[in-house]
């Protein structure tokens, strides 16, 4: 890894022509609640751009065809783009919780192909209370094999707008019920991620009394971070927030151009952009 990385993304979609398939008309929507068309980007061209900008990216991808009845993208392919582009990538791989020991042989396989975590893990999209205890073997296999899980929190923009938003319930998405994961899997580590509104302050609340619950700021145009958020990463969660943009949902320029103008303190950005990230991944450069 090159020692002049200046940032760590840690919320990354791939939008090559094959996920873009994958994901149906989910493509089209969020295309068109985001206002910007969101042409196929190939692994290698997205690679580039993080390296020009000086940056790693973590990427991810979420399963649902328990709901959905869709084909996954299976995990070997953001094992691959990381096997070819080291230097700029990490993957988490993605489960379906409802799938019971398959879920569960898939994360050990995520570990046996060095992925970094599992997630997106989507709670609304996949219909799940985290705190279900059908599902604490996943947690405890997660946390048995040191591998991290990135939660889905708040409102979704997938859906948005459509009638019945394309089936997504929101009920799910609700941070509390990480909190009980938190507190039951103490040595498990956690990521919530975007604000989680309508429910950031609960969020901030769980960062603030669980060690091990981390929070990145993806999937929200920083010009609209809440005070109580912005007040929060600014003190006592300055350690526990991470620069995530959910790319390509919105975009990397975008996110940073608009960040430069959130008021935080220059030692506390340079912790959110890059060293709590490092220090949550062990990474050493």
């Amino acid at each position: 890894m090159a020692s002049d990385i200046v940032a760590i993304d840690v919320h990354v979609h791939l939008s090559d022509e094959f996920t873009q398939k994958a994901k149906g008309s989910r493509t089209a929507q969020m295309a068109k609640y985001f206002g910007r068309e969101r042409p196929p980007v190939s692994i290698d061209e997205m690679a580039d751009q993080y390296r020009a900008r000086k940056m790693m990216a973590v990427i991810m991808n979420t399963r649902d065809e328990t709901v959905t009845g869709l084909t996954p993208v299976p995990n070997d392919h953001v094992a691959g783009a990381v096997k070819k582009h080291p230097d700029v990538f990490l993957a988490f791989g993605a489960i379906d919780p409802w799938t019971g020991k398959l879920a569960l042989d898939e994360i050990k396989r995520c570990k046996d192909l060095g992925l970094s975590g599992i997630g997106e893990l989507n709670p609304a999209r996949q219909h799940f209370f985290a705190n279900d205890v059908r599902f604490y073997p996943l947690w405890e296999e997660c946390a048995k094999l040191g591998l991290p899980i990135l939660f889905h929190g708040g409102m979704a923009a997938a859906g948005a707008g459509t009638p019945g938003g394309m089936g997504i319930k929101l009920k799910y998405s609700q941070p509390i019920a990480i909190d009980e994961v938190a507190a039951d899997f103490p040595e498990l580590k956690i990521i919530s991620a975007h604000p989680t509104w309508p429910w950031t302050a609960e969020s901030l609340a769980i960062a603030r009394h669980k060690a091990n619950y981390y929070i990145d700021l993806s999937g929200w145009a920083p010009k609209y971070f809440p005070a109580e958020l912005v007040h929060n990463v600014n003190t006592l969660l300055q350690d526990k927030a991470m620069f995530g943009s959910d790319w390509p949902a919105i975009g990397v320029e975008r996110w940073l151009e608009e960040f430069q103008q959130v008021n935080i303190k220059p030692e506390v950005r340079k912790k959110i952009m890059l060293d709590n990230a490092k220090k949550f991944f062990s990474l050493e450069f």
